[in-house]
């Protein structure tokens, strides 16, 4: 899947950004993916259609998002951002920061939970 196709002029450069000061929960996210569930290949910082989302899993069509205190006040954006990546045919998890960094067992837990979904 070519992911970069009809995307704005810059858009790897500010992924390459992104992917190079992630937050302490994408990091600690990012790790427990890898050694937790190592069957998938996740990719991080990646884009669907004009938006960039957290982990993206192709196999799976599951995308993870990994939400600070500013998503609070960006509710009504990140819900049409939501309705459009599953309109894409994507499903959407979200974990606030909080969940990831004091819950991390947790949140791999549900995100195993979902993908077991999947599998049936």
């Amino acid at each position: 899947m070519r992911l970069y196709q009809n995307q704005p002029a810059g858009t790897v450069d500010q992924l390459r950004a992104l992917r190079r000061s992630p937050t302490d929960a994408e990091k600690r996210l990012r790790r427990a993916l890898r050694e937790g569930l190592p069957g998938r290949k996740w990719r991080f910082q990646a884009p669907i259609g004009p938006y960039r989302v957290d982990f993206l899993c192709f196999s799976e069509n599951l995308v993870i998002e990994v939400d600070g205190g500013q998503h609070a006040e960006a509710a009504e954006y990140d819900a049409a951002r939501t309705r459009f990546i599953e309109g894409e045919g994507y499903r959407v998890l979200r974990f606030w920061n909080h969940e990831v960094l004091g819950n991390t067992d947790g949140v791999l837990a549900e995100v195993a939970r979902h993908l077991e979904g999947a599998d049936q």
